[in-house]
């Protein structure tokens, strides 16, 4: 009988193809089911059941995914670059209408456009030429909060 008709060669299988998907998409998420099969396949070779080797599988990769996904895709994922519309908040800009909520009223410029603009509290009225800065975008909408020194 040769090595891969056996459980801990289905189980070698399995750890390779979920590698390989890994590597094609680079998403972390199939890397943890390797890891399981990988597992997986160390309880084969020791002799455990079947049953026992699906537990671990399903076991070590919860556990994984829980537990190492949200950490590893903080540090991979630092470096990401914010484009479109997310490059918005947080940018600085300059009232060009006077933004008054109860009146519906108010309007910004952003990079050469203008873009209808509400404050994030209703209360406040903000006056031309004041600046803001851009906590949200709702619809076509930019949400704004007076910049106060």
């Amino acid at each position: 009988m040769d090595f891969i008709s056996t459980p801990a060669g289905y189980w070698l299988v399995i750890t390779v193809v979920f590698a390989l998907i890994e590597l094609a998409t680079v998403g972390l998420v199939t890397i943890w089911f390797a890891a399981g099969s990988f597992i997986a396949m160390i309880l084969a070779l020791a002799g455990a059941g079947l049953p026992a080797q699906v537990a671990v599988f399903v076991l070590v990769s919860v556990v994984c995914i829980a537990a190492v996904r949200p950490i590893a895709a903080k540090h991979f994922n630092n470096n990401l670059t914010k484009t479109n519309i997310d490059s918005v908040i947080g940018k600085k800009l300059i009232v060009k209408t006077g933004i008054d909520n109860m009146k519906n009223s108010g309007k910004v410029e952003l990079e050469g456009s203008i873009w209808l603009a509400r404050s994030t509290d209703d209360n406040i009225t903000i006056e031309e030429g004041e600046e803001v800065v851009v906590e949200k975008i709702v619809g076509n909408k930019l949400i704004v909060k007076k910049i106060t020194y």
